[in-house]
């Protein structure tokens, strides 16, 4: 009964299947006619010259400038945490397992350009590539008919100022076509980032396998969870910051307090007005939004875990308590000041997270995303040797011989042995 956007992204892959096979035969001239085709404009190229990029920069808003280089600094401090160190381990004398953290050798990260620009994603995914150690990063966003085919200014600033120099004006399944099979342009990618429109999320689901995916995501969403204490018009304003994203945004309070719910209703009534988007405020509230009535806060936890929102705010007395009880979020925002608003630019927390439910088994953006544990297995030949009979009676059970056989042409079994073996 809870509100969550429909999104069918299995019946959207037969709409883009045409799309990426066109991608895959025809490479840059079948961008260059989808852009013409669903962006209503077609760009002099696929990639942004690099003249265009150093513009960009040099003409971003000073105040703008600095946000970024600040949420760029406090991304870097919490992804940075995030990087493991190599671990050796001494299973038995002289047989050893390193688990190594690999870095992905090429990703594609996608930017979305639709009804507003998000230079904010661009940090988010550039940043946690540029921590784990990936070498080569490209980005893509969709052309805009105002910026002569180019993607959003402001986007492409973002880019420049993290010194990222691979920039394309591919939107939609194609972008992600282009990353999975490359043109002429763009070498194919390893690993596909970053949120998109359902029309990516297919494309995604599509290729998977081709390419690896950070996850398929969807419309946004905001669960609040608060009690009679929390202010209505910072839980007003809240809902309201992540109804303006989409029409399909998801929005959700939980409260054990009527008082607090009549109050909210009052403010979102009078604070609606106040995006720019109010198409996709209207949307959002009417469609997909709900408030809930618990009994109390040990049932608002079981409502909210089991709704998994995105992203959960808690305004509740003893809010740090009950976050620690939550199991199912994409992030947790705690207390009177941490909207989610802040997430989204400036707490050095990932915003690229898990939609529709996924937070019950898939976590947000970070650098892990963008590597891979590889065991390095070291083993001398007494070491081996010890454990040679334990692989006979294993490989045995299980009928592969062959593999017990690759053991003893290396460790003969000696009949004078009381283990069989040397």
């Amino acid at each position: 009964m809870l509100p969550r956007a429909a999104v069918d992204v299995a019946s959207t892959l037969e709409t883009i299947r045409p799309i990426c096979e066109d991608v895959r035969e025809r490479g840059s001239a079948a961008l260059l006619d989808l852009a013409e085709r669903f962006d209503g404009v077609r760009p002099a190229s696929t990639r942004v010259p690099a003249e265009v990029l150093d513009k960009a920069l040099i003409d971003l808003d000073p105040a703008v400038r600095a946000a970024l280089e600040e949420a760029a600094r406090r991304a870097r401090l919490v992804h940075t945490a995030q990087r493991h160190p190599d671990v050796e381990v001494q299973v038995s004398p002289g047989g050893t397992v390193t688990e190594r953290w690999v870095p992905v050798r090429r990703v594609g990260l996608y930017v979305p350009g639709g009804v507003v620009a998000y230079p904010s994603s661009v940090v988010m995914n550039v940043v946690p590539a540029q921590v784990a150690g990936v070498e080569s990063l490209a980005v893509t966003s969709p052309p805009q008919r105002d910026n002569d085919g180019w993607p959003h200014p402001v986007v492409l600033a973002a880019c420049a100022l993290l010194g990222v120099d691979e920039v394309y004006a591919v939107g939609g399944a194609q972008a992600v076509a282009m990353f999975a099979y490359g043109t002429d342009e763009c070498e194919p990618v390893d690993l596909v980032t970053g949120p998109g429109n359902i029309y990516v999320a297919a494309a995604k689901r599509l290729l998977k396998g081709i390419i690896g995916i950070d996850a398929e995501a969807g419309p946004t969403e905001v669960g609040i969870l608060a009690d009679a204490g929390a202010n209505p018009v910072h839980v007003a304003a809240d809902l309201i910051s992540q109804a303006e994203h989409d029409e399909n945004a998801s929005c959700l309070l939980v409260t054990d307090s009527p008082d607090l719910v009549d109050a909210v209703q009052v403010e979102v009534d009078r604070q609606r007005g106040i995006s720019l988007n109010q198409v996709q405020v209207d949307g959002a509230l009417a469609n997909q939004s709900a408030i809930v009535l618990v009994d109390d806060m040990s049932a608002g936890l079981t409502v909210v875990d089991e709704w998994a929102a995105e992203h959960l705010e808690i305004l509740t007395a003893d809010a740090a308590a009950l976050a620690r009880r939550v199991h199912n979020a994409g992030a947790i925002f705690v207390g009177d000041f941490a909207p989610v608003s802040l997430g989204d630019y400036l707490a050095g927390s990932n915003h690229v997270l898990p939609t529709g439910g996924t937070a019950r088994h898939s976590g947000g953006l970070s650098v892990h995303s963008f590597l891979r544990s590889v065991h390095i297995v070291e083993y001398d030949r007494a070491a081996l040797a010890e454990v040679a009979d334990h692989i006979d009676a294993l490989g045995g059970a299980e009928s592969l011989l062959a593999h017990v056989n690759a053991v003893r042409v290396r460790i003969p079994k000696d009949p004078q042995s009381p283990r069989g073996s040397e």
